[in-house]
């Protein structure tokens, strides 16, 4: 079994970020190899990635995942089913300084692979930084 965590500082206040990470379907913007992600009712979500397995042909993988929202806390809460019990947590809250935010990612999953889930955990930060502080105003109403 393997427990990760990691923290970036994104320049945006803790609402925005929250306000922003909590639309399950701005996911595809910053998670590299997720391609759709639809609700589906309660905390179920639809997911669609884009995987390029060692040794297999890239191709599309359906599945189903859950997002809680625990807005009281700041907090996300996530999980797919299947093997490797996978699921996280990201925790949003005010940076030192006024108008930035502290985001914190757990991971747990049954797979060890340190030093490929730790460069991922690295690489969704960034890309959540990246695209929150770049666009800031991006909409999170998809209507």
């Amino acid at each position: 079994m393997g427990d990760y965590d990691d923290t970036i500082t994104v320049q945006v206040p803790p609402q925005q970020l929250f306000a922003y990470l909590s639309d399950v379907r701005n996911l595809p913007h910053y998670l590299p190899r997720l391609t759709e992600a639809t609700p589906q009712g309660g905390d179920k979500v639809d997911v669609t990635a884009h995987i390029d397995p060692e040794g297999q042909p890239a191709h599309d993988v359906h599945s189903e995942a859950w997002m809680r929202v625990v807005k009281d806390e700041q907090t996300l809460e996530w999980g797919a089913p299947g093997p490797g019990d996978y699921h996280g947590r990201l925790e949003i809250a005010p940076g030192e300084h006024r108008g930035e935010s502290t985001l914190t990612v757990y991971l747990h999953t049954d797979h060890v692979e340190g030093d490929q889930i730790r460069q991922g955990l690295a690489e969704t930060l960034r890309g959540i930084r990246d695209t929150v502080e770049n666009t800031p105003d991006r909409p999170t109403d998809h209507a």
